[in-house]
């Protein structure tokens, strides 16, 4: 085991309580509705109207009208893949030339877009956008670490809010095996992944879950391995309502199984065993959906 177990215990709840935020803020962007729609059916040869009533989901916008991405459905995948490969080579420049500034501004705006989405179902927009501006300050500023790891509890529920009304099942599935092919070339090959989590824990301003314990010690886990699964049972909320919580207990699972075989001082790409946790909570809610 790579941490100590109360410190990979707090990784995995702390995950665990990040995907059950982000769905519950999900699930306050979505209305269902129940309409009643005319189609014509067949019976004994002659065609008969009929009345149905089916649902309808609608997102709500997001505050201060700001739009989602325009993405084609069907290729959204391949839109946002390449939106990461320009932000990783943005970030690395930003590393070469050491912009520090440049990052702490990416960062802080970063976080104050996320937590004002995630905090907008539950207060008005105003009030929203202040408390985000307030705890992104402090964020960036003060550096505390119980505050860093609390907010980062909210932060990808409101970036899946502009993500998951735009994305499919067959999408997001295919987005998750390409990142989790260059999750392990980027820790693996390339190692840049390794470069960039070390000069964001450098300077104190990790994207994703940052514990410090012992002696120069830090457990870390990528926002890109808390965000991506949170995509997926987002999505699948879509189809399946809260039976895709399953989804966060096999993704919950997955993150405690590569935690537990991980070894010291060794970096591992986690989207590959996250994925293949998606994949089986969406085996097992397909099976409980059909019964």
């Amino acid at each position: 085991m790579k941490h100590t177990v109360n410190i990979t215990l707090i990784i995995i709840l702390l995950f665990f309580l990040a995907q059950i935020t982000g769905l519950f803020i999900i699930s306050n962007y979505v209305s269902v509705q129940q309409v009643e729609k005319q189609i014509t059916v067949i019976e004994d040869g002659k065609e008969i109207n009929k009345t149905i009533t089916v649902q309808e989901k609608s997102w709500s916008n997001l505050p201060y009208d700001i739009e989602r991405p325009e993405l084609e459905t069907k290729i959204s995948y391949i839109q946002i893949f390449i939106s990461i490969l320009i932000a990783t080579a943005l970030a690395l420049l930003i590393i070469k030339f050491q912009v520090v500034k440049l990052w702490k501004f990416w960062f802080f705006l970063s976080v104050l877009l996320a937590l004002t989405i995630a905090f907008k179902p539950f207060m008005p927009q105003l009030i929203a956008f202040s408390l985000a501006l307030i705890l992104a300050f402090i964020k960036v500023i003060k550096k505390n670490v119980i505050l860093h790891n609390f907010t980062e509890l909210f932060i990808y529920g409101g970036l899946a809010a502009i993500f998951v009304p735009i994305l499919n099942t067959m999408a997001i599935f295919i987005l998750l095996i390409i990142i989790s092919v260059y999750d392990m070339i980027a820790v693996w090959k390339t190692k840049h992944m390794i470069k960039l989590a070390k000069f964001q824990t450098k300077e104190n301003m990790f994207a994703g879950l940052s514990i410090p314990y012992g002696k120069n010690k830090r457990a870390i886990l990528g926002g890109g391995d808390m965000g991506f699964p949170l995509l997926f049972a987002g999505v699948l909320f879509k189809q399946f309502s809260w039976l895709s919580l399953i989804v966060v207990i096999t993704t919950t699972i997955a993150l405690a199984i590569l935690l537990y075989k991980s070894q010291k001082n060794k970096f591992y790409p986690a989207m590959p065993f996250l994925t293949l946790g998606c994949l089986a909570g969406y085996l097992i809610i397909s099976l409980v959906h059909l019964l």
